[in-house]
């Protein structure tokens, strides 16, 4: 009797175990700041793919790094192996033209799996500046105004959309970019008055407008923002002006096999459409779910190539 009860456990121990490692893990390296918007959501979605998937199991992993990290990332990997990366237009659309020598690898080293989500760039005013909008800006300018907009890093993003507003206005030279470590701080600097204007996420500028200590006059997309706080801000594209979102892709290794991918996405997929998601995404983050084919994303490369390429001077000088 013994015996069997030993048996038994043995057996039930080993039950335990194989359903414990049953599912694959798929570790997502997020190489940008751990505590960003791309982290957090990352994060979000590593929770819930354990509702959704029975096969894999998704690990976030946010990790400081820039090209490097993904220069690293392509090297140590193979096809196959259990790893997913993020990468955006950062680095396919800037990193790429302003400084190539950081990249030792193309967009052909990837297997593109989805976009995890969609984030509307805006752009806030110092409260005392008097500028309450795009026609506002204009005016300001028009009248031989010099401004300050605070970005995230030198060369971002958030940098060539307010390079591209300034100079497709015509007043390229009267704008300078301050620099900041993130567009938290970023948005920070502005409601304290040490720049005029800044370019940030929505939900990093939200605490600022709240307390009144900042207009948000535009917003870096084609239509007025839809919902939310800043619902009914203008998008710069109905006056003309270029602008893109801020995508995060999620790439495989090239060469993973293509039903892999194709269950890689289909998790993605689910996770995305869950309702405790797109509720966190549009009410917490204010962003969007925004699946996307991949010539969408090539497009959107193409894009901002074309911004950066088109106003690199204004960035760069």
């Amino acid at each position: 009797m013994k015996k069997l009860l030993t048996l038994v456990l043995a057996i039930a121990l080993c039950l335990t175990c194989v359903s414990a490692f049953a599912a694959e893990s798929w570790k997502v390296t997020c190489p940008w700041a751990p505590s960003g918007v791309a982290a957090m959501v990352s994060q979000k979605a590593a929770a819930l793919s354990t509702t959704y998937s029975d096969d894999i199991v998704l690990v976030a992993d946010a990790i400081k790094g820039d090209a490097a990290t993904v220069n690293s990332w392509v090297a140590q990997y193979n096809a196959g192996d259990p790893e997913l990366v993020f990468a955006g237009e950062g680095l396919f659309g800037i990193t790429s033209i302003l400084d190539p020598d950081r990249m030792n690898f193309t967009y052909d080293d990837f297997a593109y799996v989805e976009n995890l989500y969609s984030s509307v760039f805006v752009m806030s005013a110092g409260a005392n500046l008097g500028v309450e909008d795009l026609d506002g800006l204009k005016a300001y300018m028009e009248a031989g105004n010099e401004i300050s907009v605070a970005c995230n890093g030198a060369t971002g993003s958030e940098a060539f959309l307010a390079a591209a507003l300034f100079g497709t206005m015509g007043y390229g030279e009267q704008m300078t970019i301050i620099p900041y470590e993130s567009a938290g701080e970023a948005a920070q600097a502005v409601s304290r008055g040490e720049t005029d204007l800044a370019v940030s996420h929505q939900s990093q500028i939200l605490e600022a407008y709240n307390q009144g200590g900042v207009k948000v006059i535009c917003a870096f997309d084609g239509e007025p923002i839809a919902q939310g706080p800043f619902a009914g801000v203008e998008g710069v594209g109905a006056k003309g002006y270029p602008y893109f979102r801020n995508r995060c892709f999620i790439f495989a290794k090239a060469g993973t096999d293509a039903a892999k991918i194709e269950e890689l996405k289909k998790l993605y997929d689910d996770i995305l459409a869950d309702e405790e998601m797109v509720t966190w995404l549009h009410d917490d983050m204010l962003l969007e779910v925004d699946p996307m084919t991949e010539d969408d994303v090539k497009a959107h490369i193409e894009n901002v190539k074309n911004i950066v390429n088109e106003y690199y001077e204004l960035v760069a000088e």
